[in-house]
């Protein structure tokens, strides 16, 4: 199963691209990752945010494919323990989806045409967290599903 990360804007501070580039790495054993960045709007001040929201849509709609399995990262979506995150990455690969797409928006959230399109929505947390931190504890949740369905002794129950 191929799995693509899609965010919007880069991960601007080294220690937290340093984080990320650990866990993509050692993905590689695991999984195809693909970690794509759609670049942050400019000029976004004369635009209200529903504005925003839609043109960072437009943006996503175009890197997403029909055979995606979309999930966005959103506060309102299911929240699931590493263990049933885990459960969810396995019943996915069973059911023969070939591409799953999880989904970081921009700092407004996501415009009803990527929610209309979207498969599931995933909670990391209640808490909010930055959009930069987020990516950082995604891809360590998806290292650590990865080596909980290997049985691998990195996730302690």
């Amino acid at each position: 199963m191929k799995i693509t990360f899609l965010t919007v804007g880069k991960t601007e501070d080294t220690w937290l691209k340093e984080g990320i580039d650990k866990y993509v790495k050692r993905l590689k054993h695991y999984t195809k990752l693909t970690v794509l960045e759609i670049d942050e709007l400019k000029n976004t001040k004369s635009l209200t945010i529903d504005q925003q929201k839609s043109r960072e849509a437009e943006l996503i709609l175009k890197k997403i494919s029909p055979l995606d399995h979309v999930i966005l990262l959103d506060e309102n979506g299911m929240e699931l323990t590493s263990l049933q995150f885990a459960a969810y990455i396995d019943k996915k690969s069973l059911a023969s989806i070939s591409s799953l797409l999880f989904i970081v928006g921009g700092p407004y959230g996501f415009d009803a045409s990527v929610y209309e399109r979207a498969n599931d929505k995933l909670s990391l947390s209640n808490m909010t967290f930055s959009h930069q931190m987020v990516r950082l504890f995604f891809v360590e949740q998806l290292y650590r599903a990865h080596t909980i369905l290997k049985g691998e002794p990195y996730h302690h129950e």
